[in-house]
């Protein structure tokens, strides 16, 4: 029983760390390394930094900048698209540290899963903005903004303190994610196609009937 419990408590925190990051990675940083810093969850040796006051400062910063770039319309499509390069190697990165020091092999097979699941997280919510834009108002921005961020802070502390509910919320997501990804590409492809059918139709030249 002990056993199934440090496995379901490492993958808890392996995957959860890694969906998170692919989300939100400052928030992520930000509240594990205040629930290390408050003494609510020892780290292992290869996350022990993210509670550092340089890497608490730096996160802290960037959740700032990313609370009101995240909140623009446009503006939070263009940041989703320059961290497709952070969020997804910083799932795999912070994903084989959780598993401490088992062995490489270990690390390594959780690397790629966690980068495969940061790079599921990142895509769902990337593609998600890109629809929520078609929308005029800001509102629903603010709405989907505000619901990552407090998803993001929740299942962090859910995949310390709750490992195995954690995992079934985990679960449930990514039977979602399977189902939803190809609906949002379908509406991608549906605006880039709307987009570039009114290039066209704004570049033809006028149609002169000759007298």
């Amino acid at each position: 029983m002990e056993a199934l419990n440090q496995i379901s408590t490492t993958l808890a925190l392996t995957m959860g760390l890694a969906w998170a990051s692919g989300i939100n990675l400052y928030a992520t940083l930000l509240t594990l390394g205040l629930l290390a810093n408050s003494g609510n969850i020892d780290l292992p040796p290869d996350l022990q930094i993210v509670a550092n006051p340089l890497v608490l400062g730096a996160a802290g910063l960037m959740y700032c900048v990313e609370f009101f770039a995240d909140k623009t319309p446009g503006v939070d499509t263009g940041w989703d698209a320059i961290h497709t390069f952070i969020r997804i190697p910083a799932g795999a990165m912070l994903a084989a540290g959780a598993v401490g020091d088992l062995n490489p092999a270990v690390g390594l097979a959780a690397a790629i899963i966690g980068g495969s699941m940061a790079a599921g997280s990142h895509a769902t919510k990337a593609g998600t903005r890109v629809l929520i834009n078609t929308s005029p108002e800001p509102f629903s921005n603010w709405f989907a903004s505000i619901g990552e961020d407090i998803a993001v802070i929740t299942g962090v502390w859910a995949c310390i303190n709750h490992p195995v509910l954690f995992l079934l919320g985990l679960l449930a997501f990514i039977i979602f994610m399977v189902w939803w990804l190809p609906k949002i590409w379908a509406g991608i492809k549906k605006i880039l196609n709307l987009i570039r059918n009114g290039f066209n139709n704004g570049n033809q030249p006028p149609n002169i009937t000759p007298p």
